[in-house]
């Protein structure tokens, strides 16, 4: 089964420094259709005002991954963790027993992210965050792994489910393939570009929710870049 859900049809707000889209209930969006994907509870597309973003705020108990698709994110915690992630990486936050962060764009040009979470699968770890580098070159025309809790993504960030997010990027008419495990799910979304899975269109921002798919098959239609969680 694979599923399109058109980026217009998403729910969302506008909060002058914040335009954002979200693929399953979030906030003041809520539709009981669309709460979460297995473990997959958060993606939202987030468009971020130069010198704004979002104040310290607390969270427990949820892996967050931070996708930036452009400029930059600069987070910082109670931790007394700091970093600045640019385009094309990632960073994780584990929340465990609860952290407080702030995520700011102190960029001079808009940042946009998606923003992740994952449900755990067991509560009351040790909170955590994490950010790395990954070479855009190793993902042309193939998907690599950036963030994983699965056995084998040694390189990949850890987090702490059983989930894996993975990108690609592909030139106008190059082909990507991933494969599921038995039983599980995956959500893909298009950072920008279009795109074909096993045949079936889907536009920059739209959500693609698959599952009972042993093997898909991406085909870029223009130039784009893809983004794939794979659940429980």
């Amino acid at each position: 089964m694979i599923e399109v859900r058109p980026f217009q049809q998403l729910g969302g707000a506008h909060h002058g420094w914040l335009d954002t889209k979200h693929h399953f209930s979030f906030a003041d969006y809520y539709d009981p259709a669309r709460m979460h994907w297995g473990l997959l509870r958060v993606w939202n597309d987030d468009t971020i005002a130069p010198h704004s973003g979002f104040p310290a705020h607390p969270h427990r108990d949820m892996e967050i991954i931070t996708y930036v698709r452009e400029g930059a994110i600069t987070h910082q915690d109670n931790l007394g963790n700091q970093g600045r992630t640019v385009a094309g990486d990632v960073q994780v936050m584990s929340a465990g027993t609860g952290i407080a962060h702030s995520e700011y764009n102190l960029e001079n040009v808009a940042t946009k992210i998606f923003q992740i979470w994952i449900m755990p699968e067991s509560r009351g770890a040790e909170p955590g965050w994490g950010t790395k580098p990954f070479p855009k070159g190793e993902r042309a025309g193939t998907f690599v792994t950036l963030a994983s809790g699965l056995p084998g993504d040694d390189d990949a960030l850890p987090i702490r489910t059983s989930a894996r997010l993975v990108a690609a990027t592909l030139n106008a008419g190059q082909c990507a393939e991933y494969r599921f495990a038995e039983g599980r799910k995956g959500y893909l979304v298009a950072a920008h570009g279009s795109l074909q899975i096993n045949g079936i269109a889907a536009a920059a921002g739209d959500g693609v929710a698959i599952k009972d798919e042993a093997l898909i098959d991406v085909r870029a239609l223009e130039d784009s870049e893809v983004i794939l969680v794979d659940v429980a």
